[in-house]
């Protein structure tokens, strides 16, 4: 989620039709927290590697997922789980067409009925950024060799990383956590990204 996500789309031109119509759709319902473009271009590309199942937590009005679903390949299915009621309908509608996309109502707990996945996608929930949102359990929601994607942080300018003048904790326990190899991805100057493989049992 980003505070101008949806705004940001405005200047481009060369959208995807699926992001095109879901960035429409959260203008018209004033859903200015949509990704922004440097995040969907990133999730359409490891969407390209996900051969059966993709989760999203937070779906917004739809335009993370449609950036995702404009890479998946055609047998792979993708679901992504929003708590607003209204916002869910307003996907689900932006998605009416794809029967690979599958919006859920609720917590973003849900997002385990359906798992393990290839890809999941971090953005509403299990990001683990403060005490009432709990980091996600990739080692129950992956597939070995599975990618997660943590992403709204600002680029690190050292380490250990901080947030605020404090330790960033939430960064860290995806950078450091045992169970994946964990990257960061800088996308923009004030913009970066998590993406974890989960390592393969040896």
């Amino acid at each position: 989620m980003s505070l101008s996500g949806t705004d940001a789309h405005a200047r481009l031109s060369d959208l995807p039709p699926p992001v095109a119509r879901a960035v429409e759709a959260a203008r018209a319902h004033g859903f200015p927290y949509s990704c922004r473009p440097e995040q969907g271009r990133l999730l359409r590309v490891l969407a390209g590697g996900a051969p059966s199942l993709i989760g999203e937590t937070g779906t917004g009005c739809g335009v993370g997922p449609a950036w995702l679903a404009s890479g998946a390949p055609r047998g792979t299915r993708l679901v992504s789980v929003e708590r607003d009621p209204e916002r869910a309908r307003v996907a689900a509608e932006v998605f009416a067409g794809d029967p690979r996309v599958s919006v859920l109502v609720g917590d973003w707990t849900r997002i385990a009925e359906q798992g393990p996945y290839d890809l999941l996608v971090l953005d509403g929930g299990g990001q683990g950024k403060s005490p009432h949102d709990p980091a996600a359990d990739v080692d129950g929601l992956l597939v070995p060799g599975g990618t997660v994607v943590v992403d709204d942080f600002t680029p690190a300018a050292g380490r250990p990383p901080l947030h605020e003048g404090r330790v960033d904790t939430a960064r860290l326990h995806w950078l450091e956590h045992p169970a994946l190899d964990t990257v960061e991805l800088r996308l923009a100057d004030d913009l970066a990204a998590l993406v974890g493989t989960r390592r393969r049992p040896r």
